[in-house]
């Protein structure tokens, strides 16, 4: 199967973000540099039909306050999680993937992810997620407007607002620094 354009061109802007991002702690550094490795040997990292290991872009949505996450409970692995999943081929850069990911997946259309990365994180995936077995998932932010509602999609159970020292928990070990991380860019803490 041939390689689309449109992957290439993800390819590059994901070498960029990583290559300009400064990783806030040895551990991000490490993933950061493993991504780096993971493009340079992958043309197709970020296509879904790539390598089992593949890129994947996600935005976790806030509340002006930094109080409260929007998060979805996936359909698939039956845990809640913030708004994300594959690059498609209409997507410019990891920024707007995320973007979209988290508008078709909250309902709430007028969200704007924050254009710099916030966390990398790499997960292993098991059952009904087919040939995927490894996310490197580019993670930004995005803060709903006092008052937006959201929907429940497809790809979702249900989408529920959590107090960000309340979060579910069956993921809060990993949604408690995604959520640091995000509310220290967006200098909430």
């Amino acid at each position: 199967m041939t390689l689309p354009a449109a992957y290439r061109l993800l390819h590059e802007d994901a070498t960029r973000q990583l290559d300009g991002w400064s990783a806030p702690n040895a551990a991000q550094e490490r993933l950061r540099a493993g991504c780096l490795a993971h493009l340079a040997a992958h043309p197709d990292a970020m296509w879904k039909q790539g390598p089992p290991a593949h890129f994947t872009a996600s935005c976790l949505v806030l509340d002006p306050t930094g109080t409260r996450a929007l998060l979805t409970l996936h359909r698939k692995a039956r845990a809640w999680f913030q708004f994300g999943g594959h690059f498609e081929p209409g997507d410019t850069d990891a920024h707007s993937a995320a973007q979209r990911e988290a508008r078709e997946e909250s309902g709430i259309m007028t969200l704007v992810a924050r254009p710099d990365l916030v966390q990398l994180d790499c997960h292993r995936l098991a059952g009904a997620f087919g040939r995927c077995r490894e996310h490197l998932d580019l993670r930004f932010v995005a803060v709903a407007d006092a008052g937006a509602t959201h929907e429940v999609s497809q790809e979702s159970l249900d989408v529920r607002w959590w107090p960000v020292d309340a979060l579910p928990e069956q993921t809060r070990h990993d949604l408690e620094p995604l959520v640091a991380a995000a509310r220290s860019a967006l200098r909430l803490t």
